[in-house]
């Protein structure tokens, strides 16, 4: 007799019994775990860090966009449970990937989280079991990569004994207005029934599920998203660039560009680019591309400008203490800011780092001021810890620099009390024009 393992699963997805498991427990883990126990289903996370279980167990959050008494409240619940054990997923029906996907020192996707955890996920998979792939990743990945590893080795046809689709995560560290919950999600499976299966689950737990007709599709949604972005960005950033050396002020041109109400999309420029995202996922696709002889011109323009940020803003601070009479060699600078945007404690491809090291090589005494981060790591492998007494190193210091725009930082304060600031995200608004005090992007 053929077992119609699609419908099976199916039908325990709608009714909530099939068990769950989020492989990675980190900024779009363990939301999603959380996002799917509220639903209804019983939930295992995975993840190799110690301590990330160990915190899940006790009831805890780290990840400031999960409150601790929902983690509290479904653990104790039994409908969100975590483990170090892959040997955990012989009993899960369905299984959502998110581990990194960084990229190495050369340029190309480090796929080895990718892989390491689909081979660990080989072992168990079985007929009736339904795996999504989140980790942002090249056009081909899930197709090419998880593929051979999940379905060949057991003999199992996929779309006929399991399923197997991507999902591409969009999560953005610090929003409340669109979270895990409540931001459409897009969907392709490798086959039509994979897709009605991964439809069908993410259906019963987010708000609005979006299919596509296959896995290539969503991924490549996923670098679209971030390539527009990135190359936005980089463009207002070479902006700015010309504009210092017409004499223009860039942030009055880009308010007024964006008072169009069609045909505009308003984008501001910075420091450099961080995060987990725009920084790197497009060079993901530059570089499947070029297997195919193709250089993707606007992406490599665009990371060649974003990349080059912190070294620009570096001699930027230089040619503000030179017009002050002061050297950068030698001189105090406290970095205000170093989470990769506002208000939020990660720190991942953060442009603060780049900035801290340059100013260092250059001979500037550097120290900084974050309430988010306690202490990094900088690129040198040096760690520092955020001074305790901001106000007291505003005013000790030869240049204030203001690399990411905090909303708890008292601005006012801030500028009464510094000798020189320069301000890299216009953070300062009306009270950094024409203040010659301060330096502006």
């Amino acid at each position: 007799m053929n077992i119609n393992y699609k419908e099976l699963l199916i039908n325990r997805l709608v009714d909530r019994t099939a068990k769950v498991a989020v492989v990675g427990l980190g900024y779009v883990g363990l939301p999603l775990a959380v996002t799917f126990a509220n639903a209804g289903f019983t939930v295992t996370g995975i993840d190799l860090d110690p301590r990330k279980i160990d915190a899940i167990q006790r009831g805890e959050s780290y990840i400031p966009d999960v409150p601790a008494e929902t983690v509290a409240r479904l653990v104790q619940t039994g409908k969100l449970s975590a483990a170090a054990d892959f040997a955990a997923l012989k009993e899960v029906d369905a299984v959502s990937i998110c581990v990194p996907t960084p990229l190495r020192k050369t340029g190309d996707p480090d796929m080895s989280y990718i892989i390491s955890a689909t081979e660990q996920l080989a072992r168990y998979v079985h007929p009736g079991m339904i795996i999504v792939l989140e980790s942002t990743t090249y056009p081909g990945t899930t197709r090419e990569i998880l593929l051979p590893r999940l379905g060949v080795e057991k003999g199992l046809t996929v779309g006929v004994d399991f399923f197997l689709a991507f999902s591409p995560e969009r999560v953005d560290p610090g929003r409340q207005d669109f979270t895990t919950l409540n931001t459409p999600k897009v969907i392709g499976g490798i086959t039509p029934a994979c897709s009605e299966a991964a439809t069908t689950w993410y259906s019963q737990a987010l708000q609005k599920v979006v299919p596509v007709s296959s896995a290539e599709a969503a991924e490549m949604s996923k670098l679209l998203e971030n390539t527009f972005r990135m190359i936005n960005i980089g463009l207002v950033n070479e902006l700015a660039i010309m504009c210092e050396r017409l004499g223009v002020d860039v942030w009055e041109v880009i308010d007024a560009a964006a008072t169009k109400p069609f045909g505009f999309m308003k984008f501001t420029p910075g420091p450099g680019l961080g995060g987990h995202c725009i920084p790197i996922d497009p060079l993901y696709l530059s570089w499947k591309m070029k297997s195919f002889q193709y250089t993707a011109r606007f992406i490599e323009l665009a990371s060649e400008i974003n990349t080059g940020m912190p070294r620009y803003v570096v001699g930027r601070v230089m040619d503000a203490l030179n017009e002050h009479g002061k050297a950068l060699k030698g001189s105090k600078c406290l970095v205000l800011g170093v989470a990769y945007k506002p208000d939020i404690d990660d720190i991942r491809e953060s442009p603060a780092l780049d900035i801290i090291g340059l100013l260092e090589k250059k001979g500037a005494e550097v120290l900084y001021h974050d309430p988010y981060i306690p202490r990094l790591r900088t690129h040198d492998g040096i760690q520092m810890s955020c001074v305790e007494d901001l106000m007291n190193a505003v005013r000790a210091a030869d240049c204030v620099v203001i690399v990411t725009n905090h909303r708890v930082y008292d601005y006012q304060a801030i500028v009464e009390a510094a000798n020189l600031i320069f301000d890299s995200r216009n953070a300062l608004g009306a009270m950094g024009r024409q203040n010659p005090k301060v330096a502006r992007l």
